[in-house]
């Protein structure tokens, strides 16, 4: 969907973020009226799990068509966006511990940004130097990514481990 507002419709991937930001902005909108609340911890019905697909489905595109305009349209180039969207999860997550900003929109912003992040972040680890990547290939770039998915389990262990003491 993206690729196709950006190629097919000529619109351009900011526009075409700015069109799916309304897009999810609008079924969330729905979804809250309808239901009285966007948490994804209690689905239990048609309704509300409809909603929920939709909304990840403009979510995920939101998310492409915003990474394919980080990397390519805004001159940050792969490293300049993950690092871009990886600062802003950073906050998302500061956010959690240190106000009082609903969990739910925390959560579906953290949601967004993943996407951009891996479309972005996977770019600078597997494309080319010339292109501004490390050039890692698949190999290269899945050993990064186990790795740091590793750390990261390792250390929510930890974590874990040191609450239930």
């Amino acid at each position: 969907m993206s690729d196709y507002m950006d190629r097919t419709l000529g619109f351009g991937y900011a526009k075409g973020s700015l069109i799916l930001i309304f897009l999810l902005l609008s079924i969330l909108f729905v979804w809250w009226k309808s239901e009285k609340s966007l948490s994804v911890t209690n689905i239990s019905s048609f309704r509300p799990e409809l909603y929920y697909w939709i909304t990840i489905l403009f979510s995920n595109t939101l998310g492409t068509a915003l990474g394919d305009y980080l990397a390519d349209d805004s001159g940050l180039g792969f490293g300049g966006g993950a690092l871009l969207i990886g600062c802003l999860i950073l906050l998302v997550v500061l956010a959690k511990y240190f106000t009082k900003i609903s969990v739910v929109l925390l959560f579906w912003i953290a949601f967004v940004l993943t996407r951009p992040f891996g479309a972005t972040f996977g770019d600078l680890l597997t494309k080319s130097a010339d292109k501004g990547g490390f050039d890692l290939g698949t190999i290269g770039s899945s050993a990064v990514l186990f790795t740091i998915l590793i750390i990261l389990v390792i250390t929510s262990v930890i974590h874990q481990n040191k609450i239930h003491q």
